[in-house]
């Protein structure tokens, strides 16, 4: 088969655009080295130039992935008038929006994602958005601690772990779809809703916010967004 010369930066986006969508289509674990180069067309010398294992090119569409949500939340806190907290709730409103948007698409993506095969894919994203979200929540709760708005006298470990909570969304989410593809549309958004109402309550505790200060959720969202 007659193979392209390509940019290295052009070469090396294709391999990732293969591996990830035959990561949630097979499974990583099913997915072999050989898959993507045939998929993308290149030599086995072609794939080792630019990923030195499966395991890199993992990472590459983690990072990928990762850096599509920053990309995608950081203009929604650029408003000057917003204090930290509003910065904070705007990201939320933001990240619902984008919930909707895309529901069809994340709904594939859970099922992919949390099928056994693409337990190694699940953590690996789980870990690329882990470091690329830390420093913008950290900025957010350094500049209201010293607002006097919230209280994060260490704004990394506070964003750590506030974030480790965000990230388990996706599996109550799963388990809301779940439920939802099995009839239980009223099960499923009550389960949706009570941890998002929750999420927001312990965040408002941990940062010793006055109760109703953080929107995690809004009315019908969950509803919304099973349906959607």
């Amino acid at each position: 088969m007659v193979r392209t010369k390509k940019p290295p930066e052009v070469r090396s986006n294709e391999l990732i655009d293969c591996a990830e969508r035959l990561f949630f289509q097979h499974g990583y674990e099913n997915t072999t080295v050989n898959d993507v180069i045939q998929a993308a067309n290149v030599s086995k010398g072609a794939f080792y130039h630019y990923f030195v294992s499966k395991e890199a090119l993992l990472e590459a569409v983690a990072t990928r992935l990762a850096q599509r949500n920053l990309e995608a939340l950081q203009p929604l806190i650029g408003d000057p008038s917003l204090d930290a907290v509003g910065q904070l709730n705007a990201l939320f409103a933001g990240s619902r929006r984008m919930k909707l948007e895309m529901a069809s698409q994340l709904k594939n993506t859970f099922n992919a994602l949390f099928k056994p095969e693409n337990v190694a894919l699940y953590h690996r994203i789980d870990e690329a958005l882990l470091a690329v979200s830390i420093p913008l929540v950290a900025e957010i709760l350094r500049r209201g601690h010293a607002e006097g708005t919230l209280d994060a006298p260490d704004p990394e470990a506070a964003a750590s772990m506030l974030l480790q909570l965000r990230v388990s969304v996706a599996r109550v989410m799963h388990k809301a779809l779940q439920r939802y593809e099995a009839g239980d549309l009223e099960g499923a958004a009550a389960m949706l809703d009570g941890w998002m109402r929750t999420y927001g309550t312990a965040i408002e505790r941990f940062l010793k916010l006055p109760d109703g200060s953080i929107e995690a959720t809004e009315p019908r969202f969950s509803r919304a967004f099973l349906e959607a």
